[in-house]
């Protein structure tokens, strides 16, 4: 992996502490960043970490999951089968906006005179606080106290409160709005001033959202919308209490694009002003916007009546549980504890309330990737909601299928059998216009297919097979046979013309990452079939009658796995990337300026593409979705060569290779890449933090710390530990559930202890000898010490420089 530059938030400015991020001053330097490290949302809701009284310095500040316009992707040069229709996120009414006038002067922070200022978000309670004093330009001193919260209780809440005391008399006006951001802005002025890279979300060239319906009455401001493309609606509500021994009085206003709560007082010294500001968002694909304007209504109303101490009580309830669950502590310098529970609180935040839709590849902390969902969820975020989450993870499965019509449309366009899933989505379209790195990867149907599995091998719950998973399986196992062929010549089963999880390397034969995944979903599916006819009659019948199955495809899926042809060099002893990679010349990776990474900004795809050279982990993550069907050998043969060839220009391939490079004991290089996943936000490893956190990244975190140093493996349904514990850590500790047993895994250097605290008995294996836990009874086994080595440099390149 190429080196990183790493910006690391300084520490007076950004102290240490396991359980916040902290932010002690104010800096124009850093408010990019702030923004998107101090996000809120719950997997539905998403606010960027905006000042309630300031523009925001990159990106707009609301997002509602799955609530998108679309647009008509225009071709250069048209050909069939090309995608159709784009999809991006909308930038919904900001409504966290509250404007402070002391004498008629705006507090704005970029230009006020603060004194004392300290910013945290805290992972315990979800709550953003801010707290400091203000120098007027009159000389007042005024003291500001903000919070703010996204409720993960209540799906649709969100609430401010905003407290403010000045030490003289003084007139004060506080303008509560609802700023209809998006459609404010230029139509030709490029989102986030980008130009030219292609993660950044377009702007429109349209009006996007058109007022239909609006209710406003006291302090309260209701107003309901449609898409001009798309035709979803949204509803958007705020309401207020204040709280105040002063005299104050009322206006408000409203247009399409702005309504206004305004508090015109007059302060008297040291008497407090508290206003709370509750908001609500709901949206649809069907339900017209006057009915979700009467759902505005009723939120607004019980968010009133519980009050806010209330969402703060059940948002601290919800994040107690979530923690029991989810914590994984690492007995290390403080700033690493601090950066793994802020990856794992990303999590949370993303996938809590994430209940119709998918996880955007950015969570709902930007507009990066258009808000799409990608292979992401399946990959790098559902082993997480797996062990620590089944209801998140269910439910995903459970989106996906709700696309599989689409998924079969899209098949038969590209003139295969079966369903093919969009690269790219949101909606279910393929929304993917360069179908060389998107339709093409064609492994995202062997990629749900895994989930799928892992789902049921770590939770045991068949019942979503007869429910979803089987009717997913039967239709991704159909494209793999009609998408590959028989050899005359050898009877190899082959699939051509694919792109493998490396975009820069496309449209190949025979990708051994997606070859190996399509024999895994061919067996599996058969294996789901021949399951569901013996164990659940009634489940087998209405997935006959769903899919036509006949009764000889499972034999002829069987067929084809055992006939997959996976790419092999005896000479070096590596599994090539696919057929003719290691026939290409090596990237001249010595003569490249650093700043012409990433790569795909700065040369044209097919400059990139006759080299050898990888954005991400592609043989690597074979062997750790599929590590069962390697010798600890071939792993390193294979990771020694690839290393070297990866730019890490992808977000997920640190955490992906520090997995492997810990497993076959490459300590200091396993750690190296833990670094730049830990750090990939916090540090903006990849130079983009302000666009948004990388969800699938802060997965990758929770799997390198499991998987990865915690040793855990989970094939074929069986639980096994063989940990990795470096030398730099004193303690690993985490959480998981397997099956209906709740386990705690607690490693030293000296020993390994395991737990299961709830639940049912459960065997485990531990360094290759077996382990019988019974609840409430902690189990003791002395550490094994596997073999560590330091990393060999192949293909004349030096390994990554580990980080300083």
């Amino acid at each position: 992996m190429v080196p990183r530059k790493l910006r690391l938030l300084p520490e007076h400015l950004y102290p240490s502490d396991e359980w916040q991020i902290i932010e002690t001053t104010f800096t124009h330097e850093w408010i990019g960043n702030a923004e998107t490290i101090f996000s809120l949302a719950n997997g539905f809701l998403g606010v960027r970490g905006l000042f309630e009284e300031g523009r925001p310095a990159v990106e707009e500040a609301m997002f509602c999951n799955g609530f998108h316009e679309t647009w008509d992707i225009v071709h250069a040069e048209e050909a069939y089968g090309f995608a159709r229709t784009g999809q991006t996120i909308v930038n919904v009414p900001d409504t966290t906006i509250i404007k402070l006038y002391v004498d008629d002067e705006p507090l704005y922070l970029p230009t006020a005179r603060i004194t004392e200022y300290e910013r945290k978000l805290d992972f315990r309670d979800g709550v953003l606080r801010r707290d400091m004093n203000w120098a007027s330009p009159s000389g007042k001193q005024v003291h500001v106290k903000s919070s703010r919260l996204i409720s993960l209780e209540y799906r649709h809440v969100g609430a401010i409160r905003y407290e403010v005391t000045i030490d003289t008399k003084a007139p004060v006006v506080i303008s509560s709005q609802m700023l209809n951001r998006q459609d404010s802005r230029p139509t030709d002025e490029p989102r986030n001033g980008a130009t030219g890279d292609p993660r950044r979300a377009k702007a429109f060239t349209h009006r996007v959202l058109n007022a239909r319906e609006h209710h406003d009455e006291d302090q309260r401001i209701v107003t309901g919308y449609r898409t001009t493309n798309s035709r979803m609606t949204l509803g958007v509500g705020i309401d207020h209490v204040i709280e105040t021994e002063n005299e104050w009085e009322l206006e408000r206003s409203w247009s399409e694009d702005l309504g206004k709560v305004v508090y015109t007082i007059d302060v008297q010294p040291d008497v407090p002003i508290t206003i709370t500001k509750y908001f609500t968002y709901h949206t649809s694909r069907s339900v017209p916007p006057l009915e979700l304007v009467d759902r505005c209504n009723r939120t607004l109303d019980r968010s009133l009546k519980h009050g806010y101490d209330e969402l703060e009580k059940a948002q601290r309830a919800y994040l107690d549980d979530f923690w029991s669950r989810a914590d994984v502590v690492v007995d290390a310098e403080p700033r690493v504890q601090q950066a793994v529970r802020w990856n794992i609180f990303q999590l949370c935040q993303a996938s809590a309330r994430a209940e119709t839709t998918g996880i955007p590849a950015k969570g709902l902390t930007g507009q990066a990737y258009e808000g799409h969902y990608f292979w992401d969820t399946e990959i790098y975020v559902a082993p997480f909601l797996t062990y620590t989450n089944s209801r998140i993870a269910r439910n995903l499965l459970r989106f996906r299928h709700s696309m599989l019509n689409l998924a079969r449309e899209r098949a038969r366009v590209l003139s295969e059998d079966g369903a093919l899933f969009p690269w790219r989505t949101i909606n279910g379209e393929e929304a993917s216009s360069y179908y060389a790195a998107g339709t093409a990867q064609y492994h995202i149907d062997a990629d749900i297919a895994y989930a799928i599995r892992r789902y049921i091998d770590v939770r045991g719950d068949h019942n979503i097979l007869g429910e979803v998973g089987a009717e997913i399986l039967v239709e991704t196992a159909r494209l793999w046979t009609g998408l590959g062929f028989f050899s005359p010549d050898t009877g190899a089963f082959h699939i051509h013309g694919v792109t493998g999880p490396d975009e820069y390397t496309t449209v190949v034969n025979d990708n051994t990452f997606t070859n190996l995944m399509a024999r895994a979903n061919l067996r599996y599916a058969a294996e789901v079939v021949q399951w569901l006819e013996k164990e659940d009659r009634r489940s087998f019948s209405h997935l006959k009658h769903v899919t036509n199955l006949e009764d000889d495809e499972p034999a002829r899926w069987e067929r084809a796995a055992r006939a997959m042809y996976i790419p092999y060099d005896k000479e070096r002893g590596v599994n090539p990337q696919d057929d003719n990679f290691l026939e290409k010349e090596v990237w001249d990776f010595k003569n490249t300026p650093k700043d012409h990474f990433p790569l795909l900004l700065n040369y044209h795809p097919l400059v990139i593409y006759r080299h050898q050279v990888i954005k991400q982990a592609d043989v690597v993550l074979a062997m750790v979705l599929l590590g069962d069907e390697f010798s600890l050998e071939q792993k390193r043969r294979n990771f020694d060569y690839y290393d070297p060839l990866t730019t890490g220009d992808s977000s997920l391939s640190a955490c992906v290779q520090s997995i492997l490079a810990a497993e076959i004991g490459y300590e200091q290089k396993a750690l190296e890449y833990f670094q730049y996943a830990l750090l990939m936000d916090l540090a903006d490893v990849a130079g983009n933090v302000i666009d948004g956190v990388h969800i699938a990244s802060t997965g990758g975190v929770w799997m390198a710390l499991t998987y990865g140093f915690g040793g855990m493996q989970d094939f074929k349904g069986k639980l096994s530990f063989n940990p990795r514990l470096p030398q730099a850590w004193g303690r690993l500790q985490f959480h998981l559930r397997f099956h209906e047993s709740r386990l705690h895994v607690d490693l030293t250097h000296e020993r390994f202890r395991f737990e299961v605290y709830e639940g049912e008995p459960l065997t485990i294996t531990v360094c290759g000898q077996d382990l019988h836990l019974a609840p409430g009874t902690p189990s003791e086994v002395e550490a094994c010490v596997g073999e560590t080595r330091p990393a060999q440099p192949a293909n004349g390149s030096p390994p990554a420089h580990p980080i300083t």
